[in-house]
């Protein structure tokens, strides 16, 4: 009796164990316990894909962890084995399981994600399988992005496979084959064009509009349609230096069909206008930088003091906050339009660009130096200024009409008649 006691606690003990070493499968799909079942099939939507085999090779913890979504999916989207799951947890589904639940081959992850988004159940590479269109849009983000890099998110609405009926079309999941065509979606026709002369022509059958199956109670969601429009939310990874116009492959996630695997999303990558926003960040100097590949371009405005005297300094707030000093000791001039050049504070180098052995480095900022003339000057200053430059040219002063010798008066053209 003893012996027997020890072996009833053994045996708890390790069911114990097990049950506290898997993870909770609501925990699992990111989910709450009374969440519908629509926000079920959602989360197995979003994160079956995400740990797809074949979009993370090689990596054993995404295969099981994709194993273990669809576990999670199948046991909560059915009402019976949610209800054991609730009260008696992963034992309990266990126990069920091999007191006669559902049949095993219902629990095949591949085949789960196969009812979901079509084709294998994996994402193109069965040979034969028909592939969905492409899909390609624009994402615009400011330049500040483009510098320091960031992790962002955008969101697109795409056709997806009706999470309701399972891309079925109907709301019982019962879908008979067509009694007029046979399930082939043609129909051969006779047709007499002569006498005699009968040609067989091959129509799409009116009955099932050429799919080959139906349904008698269509699904409520998509109408029977098997696909809705929906928005779906992607991360969006800007590195930095990254080129304008880039274009971000997300490997079959373009729009779903229970008759197709997914083509690809194709995200191009583009600058939105500078503009002022709100946070500290978003209100630099930086923000209405130009770009034109590696280098940025910025456009400072001198006085006429400032330009022919010197003595200045100015701070320019750059994309990622630091600071880049411009100055001119007294007596140093700048001319209109000069272009100064300051190494290494332009964009940084998108590292799919930089030279073997280099792991960081920038490109240029011009500096481009505009003189603004006052429209108008006080009685006394202009006195003053007048006087001194007076002086000066009476002292050193040239007439430029003689330096680069220009006529006095009109020089006389030769008549339309002498060669």
């Amino acid at each position: 009796m003893g012996i027997m006691l020890l072996r009833l606690l053994a045996l708890l003990g390790c069911l114990v164990v097990l049950g506290l070493a898997a993870e909770d499968f609501y925990k699992l799909l990111g989910i709450q316990k009374d969440a519908s079942e629509r926000e079920i099939k959602k989360a197995y939507r979003t994160l079956s894909k995400k740990y797809h085999p074949d979009k993370n090779p090689g990596d054993e913890t995404a295969h099981d962890k994709f194993v273990a979504i669809a576990d999670a999916y199948d046991v909560l989207i059915d009402e019976e084995t949610r209800r054991i799951y609730d009260q008696y947890g992963h034992d309990g589904i266990e126990q069920h399981r091999k007191g006669g639940g559902r049949p095993a081959q219902h629990h095949d992850p591949f085949d789960l994600f196969s009812r979901f988004f079509g084709g294998s159940g994996h994402f193109g590479h069965g040979g034969g399988e028909r592939r969905g269109p492409n899909m390609e849009v624009r994402v615009a983000v400011p330049l500040r992005d483009f510098y320091n890099g960031r992790l962002t998110e955008f969101t697109v609405e795409k056709q997806a496979v009706c999470s309701a009926c399972e891309g079925s079309g109907s709301e019982d999941g019962v879908v008979e084959t067509c009694d007029q065509c046979g399930g082939r979606g043609v129909r051969v026709m006779r047709q007499q064009i002569a006498p005699g002369l009968v040609q067989q022509v091959q129509q799409m059958c009116d009955k099932c509009s050429g799919k080959g199956k139906m349904v008698k109670h269509p699904c409520p969601v998509c109408g029977g349609s098997r696909v809705v429009r929906e928005p779906e939310t992607h991360e969006l990874h800007v590195e930095k230096g990254m080129p304008r116009n880039v274009r971000i492959n997300y490997e079959n996630e373009a729009d779903e069909s229970p008759d197709w695997v997914a083509g690809d999303l194709v995200v191009h990558l583009v600058e939105t206008d500078p503009q002022f926003g709100t946070a500290d960040h978003e209100r630099t100097d930086g923000t209405f930088f130009r770009r034109r590949g590696q280098h940025l371009f910025w456009r400072e405005v001198l006085s006429l003091r400032e330009a022919w005297m010197g003595d200045w300094t100015r701070n320019i707030t750059h994309l990622d906050g630091h600071i880049v000093q411009l100055s001119r000791k007294r007596g140093e001039v700048i001319q209109p339009n000069a272009v100064e050049v300051i190494e290494n504070e332009g964009m940084p180098i998108w590292h799919q660009h930089l030279p073997e052995g280099v792991e960081e480095a920038f490109g240029n900022l011009h500096v481009e130096y505009v003189v603004v003339l006052p429209d108008q000057m006080d009685k006394s200053m202009e006195k003053d200024f007048h006087g001194v430059w007076e002086k000066w040219r009476k002292k050193k002063g040239v007439s430029l009409d003689q330096e680069w010798g220009r006529p006095e008066g009109p020089v006389k053209m030769p008549g339309h008649d002498e060669l």
